[in-house]
């Protein structure tokens, strides 16, 4: 018998895990998929370590996060820097003023500024009925056209005039010269990747791998008191009143025979036609790698389909009712605790993630 089943072994089981057995109780956790650390998983590969499930850069503002994080492991000074390509054309990010330069050539913000108020003003809509009318009105035509209509067209899967203009509430434009993507006061990767931090975690704590709840799930109720269950809170009710929207992800990963090949970890392809939001070159996240190939990862955004990974939640209006819906479902169970990304349907970063976790484990007393 155990005081606690948590469904899923990613970053928000794990830290529940960790944190309930350091309570003194006794902890069962499981994954449907043969590894831990859910979607934050890292697999060396030729001396690299891969993002198997996309990048991911640990960053926050939150000390006990980050001291919390710093127990499992030692993080590297890698700062998320990305590069937009669009038709070939080379843009730093986020919009600072190296962006702006490479746009338009000016030098100084006032420049910057001027040009972009004179595009606002120019195209400027009282009421923007979607994203594009919305983006334009923020930054202008020029910055929404190369660097945020194509991309966004492709992770959503629809045309910016077909999408709400809530999506976009503002964009971050920054008058000086810093490709620092976060603004926060901590950031990094673990030294070896996520995998040994979630490993060093869930040290001493039964784990049962490639077992799916749902197959199990009889047999599973009767092993624990309360459940923490980090899975679709719609596939928990069974769909029973609809199923919840996603965006999935689909990745395309190669080993090179060269040892750099785009000179950075992550280039976001900001144009429609190039099929793939972004390229990830994993060995640009480590500086201890000295392998002689790299590995690369091309990421695609997908519709999803009942059955596929779910990644991003689809956070409009109508998902946010018929989610409203399972949450009071959920109310009425006496020892069934939703949390993670898909248990509350929230798309969270990884200190987001952290920080619930230790709150949830704080309430058990």
């Amino acid at each position: 018998m155990y005081d606690y089943l948590i469904v899923g072994a990613g970053l928000y089981g794990a830290v529940c895990a960790e944190q309930l057995t350091k309570k003194g109780y006794k902890v069962l956790i499981i994954d449907k998929r043969g590894n831990i650390a859910g979607n934050i998983y890292t697999q060396n590969i030729e001396g690299v370590d891969v993002h198997v499930y996309g990048a991911h850069i640990f960053h926050t503002s939150n000390k006990r996060v980050w001291d919390y994080a710093n127990e499992f492991c030692e993080f590297n000074n890698y700062v998320n820097s990305p590069v937009a390509n669009y038709h070939g054309e080379l843009y730093n990010l986020p919009f600072n003023m190296n962006t702006f330069y490479q746009l338009w050539g000016v030098k100084t913000p006032e420049e910057a500024k001027a040009k972009i108020e004179e595009e606002k003003a120019k195209f400027h809509i009282d009421e923007p009925k979607n994203l594009e009318e919305q983006a334009i009105n923020l930054v202008g035509t020029t910055i929404y056209e190369k660097l945020i209509k194509g991309y966004t067209e492709k992770q959503w899967g629809k045309p910016c005039t077909e999408l709400p203009a809530f999506i976009i509430k503002r964009v971050p434009l920054r008058f000086i010269f810093d490709n620092n993507y976060f603004n926060d006061r901590y950031q990094g990767i673990p030294i070896g990747g996520f995998t040994p931090m979630v490993e060093r975690m869930l040290k001493g704590i039964d784990v049962k791998l490639n077992y799916d709840y749902f197959e199990h799930k009889e047999e599973l109720n009767k092993l624990a008191k309360n459940i923490i269950f980090t899975g679709p809170i719609d596939q928990f009710f069974d769909y029973k009143f609809g199923a919840l929207e996603y965006r999935s992800l689909r990745f395309e990963t190669e080993v090179l025979d060269c040892a750099n090949y785009q000179g950075n970890a992550v280039i976001n392809y900001t144009d429609r036609e190039t099929p793939f939001t972004r390229l990830i070159e994993h060995k640009h996240f480590q500086f201890d790698s000295t392998s002689p190939k790299t590995v690369i990862t091309r990421e695609y955004s997908k519709t999803w389909t009942l059955g596929e990974e779910a990644y991003y939640p689809v956070n409009d209006a109508k998902n946010g009712a018929l989610y409203n819906k399972y949450l009071e479902e959920s109310k009425k169970l006496g020892n069934v605790i939703f949390g993670g990304r898909l248990g509350l349907y929230q798309y969270l970063n990884m200190d987001q993630i952290i920080l619930k976790a230790l709150e949830l484990c704080d309430s058990i007393k």
